[in-house]
């Protein structure tokens, strides 16, 4: 074999190598540098994949409007909006931690959630309400029921929606803050029961 033919063989033979060494055998979770780019990385809450945020939301319904221009194109969305009937339960994606309950002018009655690994940040809004008993340090289970789908803040009258955003988040971060990454293609093909 040639030496072009030797050095062909040692990066293919690397590449394979580094390529195994990224799959995940057991049941272990993967740690994602934090230089790498949010969209890049996997949310899980401990080793828990994000699931759909309203109760038996077909996944078929979901559409992408992350980016869309809002207030006349004074800012962008930087979230999903997930069209559903007000008073419809909306639970938590991942499990985690209240983090904040929040009034907003935009939002309404907003939430806050905080997996259990602190690395994302789960932003709910427009809510009709919060489940009964829910506090700011409390823990959630996944599909938990934690508020209702609604129309308060600016989402209009009848416009009944919940507008979900995800952020990364940096140690130290406080809820208001974080890297807000596309929510859709985490949820594309997920349900509430998966």
């Amino acid at each position: 074999m040639s030496r072009f033919g030797w050095v062909m063989l040692a990066l293919i033979v690397i590449g394979v190598g580094g390529f195994l060494s990224m799959l995940s055998f057991g049941g272990g979770e993967v740690v994602v540098p934090e230089t790498s780019a949010p969209a890049t990385r996997k949310v899980t809450g401990g080793a828990t994949a994000l699931v759909l945020p309203i109760a038996g939301y077909p996944a078929s319904s979901l559409h992408r409007d992350w980016g869309d221009p809002r207030d006349g194109g004074q800012r962008t969305h930087q979230g999903i909006d997930l069209m559903a009937a007000g008073g419809t339960p909306v639970v938590a994606a991942l499990p985690g931690t209240v983090e904040k309950l929040f009034e907003s002018a935009r939002g309404g009655h907003t939430l806050y959630i905080r997996s259990l690994d602190r690395r994302w940040s789960l932003y709910y809004a427009h809510l009709k309400g919060y489940a009964p008993g829910l506090t700011e340090g409390q823990r959630v289970a996944q599909g938990q029921v934690v508020g209702y789908v609604g129309d308060t803040g600016n989402a209009g009258a009848g416009n009944t929606h919940l507008h979900f955003a995800v952020s990364w988040m940096r140690a130290g971060d406080g809820w208001w803050q974080g890297e807000p990454v596309d929510p859709y293609p985490l949820l594309a093909g997920k349900t509430a029961s998966s």
